[in-house]
């Protein structure tokens, strides 16, 4: 199979399954239209300037949520792309999906192709493309972030690798692997934490096996990994810290129980539209024939590379797959850490990567007379799960449902705010509201981020603003902060303040912390040696 050719049939074979998202509609998931509206918000208050949204103002019945601080935001960032430019805010959703399907096929196919050649590329390419779990992402969750996220483990192994080969022009892919882990941690939160072993496993695999100069890999790995952290910190580090400012860890405690799946469904389990448990769980034939071969392999070849490669991703794969049964019980009570999954099955993300990359790597061991026969199964595997490439029915709702008051958290609520109730029920009367006192008022303007208002208070009045409290809302009398209220049991979660009488301007406005302050200043300096040293790239190369 030739270079060219590969990423040809690449394409088209990753453009198949996707068919079903011309159809008008949104495809109807479980997450499907909360996703829409979460991205609906996000641009939102990305037009009114706002370079990292992190409140939602139009959500939980209008009172709005910090889910957008919690929320991995690239997904959002390039629907908003899309949606600025013209298409509608479902088409957006949906172009994401596509893109992002395709995208890590092909990372996945560039990255086992530089790793062992382009035939083993072909097989995990495609095994990883069209493992049934991709399909229950795309077309039963609608779990856009996880969707993401499988665009990139391949790309940052590939800058690992490359980096490891080439250690005197560590640059270019030193760049792609801190670009590459930046966007798996602004994909998804979990997925992230996920893949991390993964990651660092592969760099002791490196250090021994790829390169020379392993103290120089060494730094450069590990100050390119820093960097994809810095990178993303205006993300992480606000949702890690501020976390305990939300019902996070009380709403997800014990939320794995009754989750765990039985052995016999990842060999085989029908396929379904229905809740969690009823989604297949199968990794896919032919996918258990690569760890088959990949057992085999291992029990047999002497080359130490390819053994620590076969027993590696063995060893990890059968820890996966105890992570997701009842054995490993005692082990998600115990831990907090383990309970952030929230579903022990999620784990069948890291499980749709290892068996597409042992399949691999036992291709790049077969004999070439049998080449012909792994590339027919794999084409096999492909085509075996054309039952998957749709959505049960697709939802058809006007543009304004997704942009106006969402009613709904879009969350099982662990994101709420831990003084507030967990799910609001329905819109309140106004966004102003007199408590005591005889005030009038009127709006001045209202945006995602800042809310102003006119009032007369014929006495000293107590006023809720109908809005959420979390760190970073103040309250602004006439140019002067004033102090916010917000555990009355009455109003639970709200912000109440005090005005005397008089005409008064009132500005409502949420503002970063110093946490979220410092978190921002990393990035930005992060992104702009980024840039910086990409500009000297291109200018080097292009005028020199």
């Amino acid at each position: 199979m030739k270079k060219t050719s590969g990423w040809i049939i690449v394409l088209i074979l990753s453009c198949l399954p996707l068919w079903s998202l011309l159809k008008p509609g949104l495809p109807l998931s479980h997450d499907g239209p909360d996703h829409v509206a979460r991205i609906a918000n996000f641009f939102q208050s990305l037009s009114e300037g706002n370079l990292i949204p992190r409140w939602a103002g139009n959500l939980n019945w209008g009172y709005g949520h910090p889910i957008l601080m919690f929320l991995y935001p690239l997904p959002s960032y390039l629907a908003s792309f899309f949606h600025s430019v013209g298409f509608s805010l479902v088409d957006s959703t949906k172009l994401v999906f596509a893109v992002s399907f395709i995208f890590s096929i092909f990372a996945m196919f560039w990255w086992v192709r530089a790793q062992w050649g382009t035939v083993p590329a072909f097989v995990s390419a495609i095994l990883y493309g069209f493992a049934p779990y991709r399909f229950v992402d795309l077309y039963v969750r609608g779990a856009i972030g996880e969707h993401v996220a499988f665009i990139f483990p391949p790309i940052i192994l590939i800058g690992l690798l490359q980096l490891a080969r080439f250690p005197k022009k560590p640059i270019k892919w030193g760049m792609i692997t801190s670009l590459g882990l930046a966007g798996l941690l602004l994909s998804h939160n979990a997925v992230s934490l996920m893949f991390l072993p993964v990651i660092f496993l592969y760099l002791i695999y490196l250090y021994f096996f790829e390169t020379k100069k392993r103290r120089r890999f060494l730094i450069f790995g590990f100050w390119f990994i820093a960097l994809g952290f810095l990178l993303s910190a205006f993300f992480w580090l606000p949702a890690f810290w501020e976390g305990k400012y939300t019902l996070r860890d009380i709403v997800i405690q014990g939320d794995f129980t009754g989750r765990f799946v039985p052995w016999s469904r990842f060999f085989y389990s029908p396929w379904s539209y229905g809740g969690g448990q009823e989604i297949t769980k199968q990794l896919g034939l032919v996918h258990w024939l690569g760890v088959a071969g990949a057992i085999w392999y291992l029990l047999k070849v002497k080359n130490k590379p390819i053994r620590w490669f076969l027993g590696g991703g063995l060893i990890l794969l059968v820890a996966t797959l105890i992570l997701m049964t009842q054995l490993s019980a005692p082990l998600w009570a115990k831990v907090s850490l383990i309970q952030k999954f929230q579903f022990p099955w999620r784990f069948l993300e890291l499980t749709t990567f290892l068996t597409a990359l042992l399949a691999g790597a036992v291709a790049s061991l077969l004999p070439k007379k049998l080449l012909p026969f792994i590339i027919a199964l794999a084409l096999i595997a492909a085509l075996s799960t054309f039952s998957m490439w749709r959505p049960e029915k697709y939802l058809i709702r006007p543009e304004n449902y997704y942009t106006g008051i969402y009613e709904s958290t879009t969350d099982t609520g662990e994101s709420s705010p831990i003084w507030s109730v967990r799910f609001m029920e329905k819109r309140p009367q106004a966004v102003l509201e007199v408590i005591t006192g005889k005030t009038t008022w009127s709006t001045v303007s209202r945006q995602s981020n800042l809310h102003r208002y006119n009032l007369k208070a014929a006495s000293r009045s107590r006023l809720v603003e109908n809005t959420l409290y979390f760190p970073g809302w103040q309250v602004w009398v006439d140019q002067q902060p004033v102090a916010i209220e917000f555990q009355d049991p009455d109003y639970r979660g709200l912000m109440t303040f005090w005005v005397e009488s008089g005409e008064h301007e009132i500005v409502v406005k949420f503002t970063e912390t110093k946490l979220r302050y410092f978190a921002d200043i990393i990035s930005i300096l992060a992104w702009l040696s980024v840039m910086g040293v990409l500009g000297k790239l291109l200018l080097k190369k292009y005028l020199c």
